[in-house]
C-alpha cells in the first residue's frame, strides 16, 4: 500500500503532466524539496510533500528558507486541495 505522501506525490505529478508541465523528482542533497514543478510559461515551484498537518523537519525547513532567500517559489503541500489551489 502506498503511503499518503506517495499517493499525494503521484496525484501532483498526474495533474502537472495533464497541464503539459514537468514534475521532477529532487534528490542528492539532504533536506531538498521532493519535487520541482515546472509549468508552461516557465513557472517553477519547489514542492515539499507532507502528511496532512505535518510540518517540515528542521533540515527541510532550512533548505526551503535557502530557496526562498534566493527568490524561488516554494510550497509545502499536505492535501489534494493544496495541489488544486496550486494548479
Amino acid at each position: 500500500m502506498l503511503s499518503y505522501e506517495k499517493t499525494l506525490e503521484a496525484y501532483l505529478c498526474k495533474k502537472v503532466k495533464s497541464l503539459g508541465g514537468k514534475c521532477l523528482k529532487m534528490t542528492g542533497e539532504k533536506g531538498i524539496p521532493d519535487r520541482l514543478v515546472i509549468l508552461p510559461g516557465g513557472k517553477c515551484i519547489f514542492v515539499e510533500l507532507k502528511r496532512e498537518g505535518e510540518k517540515p523537519r528542521p533540515i527541510q525547513d532550512y533548505r526551503l528558507q535557502q530557496l526562498m532567500f534566493l527568490g524561488c517559489n516554494v510550497l509545502v503541500i499536505d492535501s489534494k486541495e493544496d495541489i488544486r489551489d496550486l494548479l
